[in-house]
């Protein structure tokens, strides 16, 4: 199963109880109280979801690792090319 019906699969499965919770569709009994807190869910889902996307952003990019190979085979590329156009005429300041 691809992510993306993971997600949608979860976000309706949570969207259907948060639903069924609020509006007392069945005979389970919710007092206002719960009400109170269950009704803004969706917006505490959501700001837990932006922290948890911020953080492993932030844990990722801390943990980049750096490609020093790559970085000294670029840096003889650029060197080989300037020279091959120095060698053409063209001048660099």
């Amino acid at each position: 199963m691809i992510k993306l019906a993971e997600w949608i699969i979860f976000a309706g499965l949570a969207f259907s109880i948060w639903i069924t919770l609020l509006t007392d569709i069945l005979p389970l009994k919710v007092s206002y109280k719960a009400k109170e807190v269950i009704w803004p869910m969706p917006v505490y889902a959501l700001i837990v979801f932006g922290c948890y996307s911020l953080a492993t952003i932030g844990y990722r990019v801390a943990t980049f690792n750096d490609c020093v190979e790559a970085s000294e085979s670029l840096k003889q590329e650029i060197k080989d090319a300037r020279e091959d156009l120095t060698r053409k005429g063209f001048k660099f300041d």
